[in-house]
């Protein structure tokens, strides 16, 4: 039944029966809930098929299966995926702590220190980086950034070799775990300045006039009332860039020696992580050994899904934030 409302000029005005507002309420609610089911579906078919794939080879492996897995009779081939996971976490904190400060500089130049006309291109630009291939970021990194690394990772190792991280003797420079690690800085560095960038914009608009009006620099006013009301985002950003850094495939496949070592030293060529080594060695596996890879890749599904769910975690924290759009 139609209701007789006022407009604004004081004649009658007739609205939309109820039963035709609600008519599309119905198919909206459906089709949100079966998106939502969907996506759980597919990802307990995904956990699903990794575990199903990987038991045979964890049945057959004789060894300990962090330390050392061994899925050929005659043992030519053994890995521990403690070794594959120790590089992948190690390189995406690494890419972490690299991008992050750049990332976060960035953002804060676009959204409260650069011209109106400067910030909008700057940010496309920013914004066009994550669409570049993984494979153009791992052939730039073999062709350029390695060979560019020689002489810094010798004078790293020559100054500053008492520290773990720098130490290492024989060969040092290469196809090292600091060259994967700029190579997935530079990637994830896109992601977490557009969120970043995003979530400093939405800083109260009034917190930030009234430090201004007590005579707060604006650095002063950035540190008071923008990274305090962003540092939920920051943080949420950081924590995708990192889930984003480890389940990076082609560009580590082209950098990593492919070596299956546990060791903090970046310099020395001794690094590997999981996904590389899935698409280095799938094609040459028998089944077995396909199932063994599916099952370092269940390893790193989990650690994934892990970062994921606490980047949702501290996104969900912040009340402001998350009723703002995240």
């Amino acid at each position: 039944m139609a209701t007789n409302v006022q407009t604004r000029d004081g004649g009658p005005a007739t609205s939309r029966p109820a039963s035709r507002r609600s008519r599309g309420e119905a198919p909206f609610r459906f089709l949100s809930t079966a998106a939502g089911v969907t996506l759980l579906a597919i990802m307990a078919a995904i956990a699903v098929f990794l575990i199903s794939e990987a038991i045979p080879a964890l049945q057959a492996n004789k060894a300990n299966f962090f330390s050392e897995l061994t899925w050929e009779p005659n043992a030519s081939r053994e890995f521990g995926i403690a070794a594959l996971a120790f590089g992948t976490v190690l390189s995406s904190l690494l890419a972490l702590i690299i991008a992050t400060p750049i990332a976060v500089g960035v953002a804060l130049f676009i959204s409260h220190y650069a011209p109106r006309k400067l910030a909008a291109p700057l940010g496309y630009l920013i914004d066009l980086l994550a669409a570049v291939p993984s494979v153009v970021y791992g052939l730039w990194g073999v062709a350029f950034l390695v060979p560019l690394l020689r002489t810094p990772s010798q004078w790293l190792n020559e100054n500053l070799g008492w520290f773990p991280l720098f130490a290492g003797d024989g060969i040092i420079g290469g196809k090292t775990m600091l060259a994967g690690a700029i190579v997935l800085a530079i990637m994830i560095l896109p992601i977490i300045a557009a969120i970043s960038r995003e979530v400093f914009l939405q800083a109260p608009k009034m917190n930030e006039e009234a430090a201004l009006a007590l005579g707060a620099t604006r650095w002063e006013m950035i540190r008071m009332a923008v990274l305090p009301f962003g540092r939920p985002g920051v943080i949420s950003a950081a924590m995708l860039g990192l889930g984003r850094a480890m389940g990076e495939t082609i560009a580590v496949a082209l950098i990593f020696p492919a070596t299956f070592e546990i060791s903090f030293q970046i310099l020395t060529p001794n690094a590997n992580s999981i996904a590389a080594n899935i698409a280095n060695g799938f094609a040459e596996a028998n089944d077995i050994g396909r199932g063994a890879l599916i099952a370092s890749g269940l390893v790193l599904f989990i650690i994934t899904l892990l970062v994921n769910m606490a980047a949702r975690f501290v996104i969900n924290r912040r009340k402001e934030y998350a009723r703002a759009g995240a």
